[in-house]
């Protein structure tokens, strides 16, 4: 594994631009490719490909294509998840989806964050911070989860929110940044 690998893994400033890591990237195109195509593949056939793309999916989960992300292999959902159309995950640090979650349609969960030094900006740098959904979450359509949020268990995140700060266990939180309107 290169330095800039390592970097990356380790939450550290690194930059996305290097053939290791584009290696890794072609590796999700195709089998993202595959998983999107509407070619007749059966649902076992996506579930073996789900299999191979993410680091971990558990029992009797379902995501409807079209999906997306950065590596896939930092992705670990939970048994009896449901991921909607038009999932954004990208996961340059681990993204780790509980059980029972279910993600609405068009949901972004991020985890690059980009140097607000201009010239390291320009010159691609940037690091991840790892997102966490609990068991049981329930992000309404178009929510966006920002880089190094936690959304404890129990938690209803409103349709169009975007989540800039972690979220306790058991509330219901909208708006855009994010607020708990009231526990559950």
């Amino acid at each position: 594994m290169g330095e800039n690998k390592r970097r990356l893994l380790a939450g550290k400033w690194y930059l996305p631009d290097d053939a290791e890591l584009d290696a890794d990237n072609q590796r999700r195109f195709a089998l993202c490719a595959a998983y999107n195509a509407n070619d007749g593949t059966s649902h076992a056939e996506r579930a073996k490909i789900l299999t191979e793309l993410l680091g971990s999916v558990g029992k009797g989960v379902h995501v409807r294509p079209p999906f997306f992300c950065d590596y896939g292999s930092h992705i670990t959902i939970g048994d009896g998840t449901f991921i909607n159309f038009n999932a954004v995950f990208l996961d340059s640090a681990p993204i780790t989806i509980g059980a029972a979650a279910q993600i609405g349609p068009n949901v972004q969960l991020l985890t690059p964050t980009h140097e607000l030094d201009t010239e390291r900006r320009r010159a691609g740098w940037e690091k991840a911070e790892p997102v966490t959904i609990g068991d049981n979450v329930w992000l309404g359509g178009g929510v966006i989860v920002c880089p190094g949020v936690t959304i404890g268990e129990n938690t209803v995140v409103g349709a169009g929110s975007v989540v800039t700060k972690d979220l306790p266990a058991g509330v219901l939180a909208v708006g855009n940044p994010a607020r708990v309107i009231r526990h559950l």
